[in-house]
């Protein structure tokens, strides 16, 4: 008879060094790992005005030669208190053996994206190569994303096209590592 396993015996790592090792091809893109926490600021034509946020990303693995990502956000008013949640995603980091990016993200609001990058030092550059849409989803005909790294700070700059706009500035986000 079949008896279940009592809890997951391939936990991820958010931490180098902790869990299992990592996947020799992950090297450029370990210093990601981690909880990420911060605030951020975006804007787009078709909103009314700017808006602040909060963010936070993780990065984890389990051995194998790929990072699990994971990002929520809520939206803050002027005093910094959460007003209401905003976006979500999830998905998957893959480092070639050229230390190219291909990176695929999927949204509850019906969007998939897959993207293709490259690392450059300490700085994380990938852009859509195709977006997928459910018949629901808004209009979102490509983006791109900036990470760097600089003092124990991660930058994120999105920028995006969508709903009859061209690629342009959408999003920055300053995040510091959560200890773990």
């Amino acid at each position: 008879m079949f008896e279940p396993v009592r809890g997951n015996p391939y936990p991820d790592s958010h931490v180098q060094g902790d869990g299992p090792a990592s996947h020799p091809l992950l090297e450029p893109v370990l210093p990601l790992l981690g909880r990420w926490h911060g605030r951020g600021q975006g804007q787009y034509p078709t909103l009314d005005q700017n808006f602040r946020y909060e963010q936070e990303v993780d990065f984890s693995h389990d051995g194998r030669p790929f990072l699990h990502y994971e990002a929520r956000a809520w939206l803050i008013d002027a005093a910094g208190a959460p007003v209401r949640p905003a976006s979500r995603e999830t998905g998957w980091w893959r480092v070639t053996p050229d230390a190219s990016l291909e990176v695929v993200l999927a949204h509850p609001t019906g969007i998939v994206e897959t993207y293709v990058g490259r690392v450059s030092g300490t700085g994380f550059e990938i852009e859509t190569r195709a977006v997928a849409l459910t018949p629901l989803a808004k209009e979102v005909t490509g983006t791109r994303r900036h990470y760097s790294l600089d003092a124990g700070e991660l930058t994120v700059v999105h920028d995006m096209a969508a709903v009859g706009q061209p690629l342009q500035h959408h999003l920055t986000t300053r995040l510091r590592r959560r200890p773990s």
